[in-house]
């Protein structure tokens, strides 16, 4: 039974980076698209970047566009997210997630879309 674990959450200051790692235990994901979600405080879990089982096809949101990069070097090895020049506002719970996902390019941007999860990793951000 794969399972994901995330690390690389950490405390920083505005401006630092970090860069988160999602792992599979007890097997591997390389069939499967990954993405990384978060939630904030008092907020709902939104999506922040995807990427399909190949590395191939990527998706990042608009609100991380430009700052956060999203990789992973082949189906079999870990999924990192590349967060820069980091904000208060990117202060959160960091999840990855993952789903089924082989020979396709595609990259859900969806929770309902995930069905195995992390247990997530907290950064925060201080100004």
């Amino acid at each position: 039974q794969v399972q994901l674990v995330e690390s690389g959450g950490g405390l920083v200051q505005a401006g630092d980076s970090l860069t988160l790692s999602c792992a599979a235990s007890g097997g591997t994901f390389n069939t499967y698209a990954v993405g990384w979600f978060r939630q904030a405080p008092g907020k709902e879990r939104e999506f922040v970047a995807g990427i399909n089982w190949s590395g191939g096809s990527r998706v990042v949101a608009d609100s991380v566009k430009g700052r956060f990069t999203i990789s992973r070097a082949s189906a079999r090895r870990p999924v990192y997210l590349q967060m820069n020049n980091l904000e208060p506002e990117d202060t959160a719970v960091y999840y990855c997630a993952a789903r089924l996902n082989f020979n396709s390019d595609y990259v859900g941007q969806g929770q309902i879309e995930y069905f195995k999860w992390g247990q997530g990793t907290q950064v925060t951000v201080s100004s």
